[in-house]
């Protein structure tokens, strides 16, 4: 069974970075392509980036590009998301969450699994 645990996040200042990690303790997301996501508080969900199973696709939302990287090492049972400059805007409770669906989608309704969330603080 697929159980994503997160870890990672905190509170930097504007400029910063953070990583964020979701592992899958069921060790069974290797062929699940993943995603993660976002929720600003006050707002609603938005897509982050996603992943293929194998690593070989990417796909990242406007807000990421550039500054968001999302990677996997399926050895490891675990994606990343290396989140550089941040920015206030940046602030959300952030998911990951995992698909069998085909291609790597943006849509959340499309993944059948997630993460606890873990909260990314951007200060000014």
């Amino acid at each position: 069974q697929v159980q994503l645990v997160q870890s990672g996040g905190g509170s930097v200042q504007a400029g910063g970075s953070l990583r964020l990690s979701c592992e899958d303790s069921g060790r069974t997301a290797s062929r699940l392509a993943m995603g993660w996501f976002r929720q600003p508080p006050g707002k609603e969900r938005e897509f982050v980036a996603a992943i293929s199973w194998t690593g070989g696709y990417t796909y990242n939302g406007e807000d990421a590009k550039k500054r968001f990287t999302i990677s996997r090492v399926n050895a490891k049972n675990t994606v990343y998301l290396q989140m550089d400059s941040l920015k206030p805007e940046d602030t959300a409770v952030y998911y990951c969450a995992a698909t069998a669906r085909f291609p790597i989608t943006r849509d959340g309704n499309e993944y059948d699994y997630w993460g606890q969330g873990t909260q990314v603080t951007v200060s000014s």
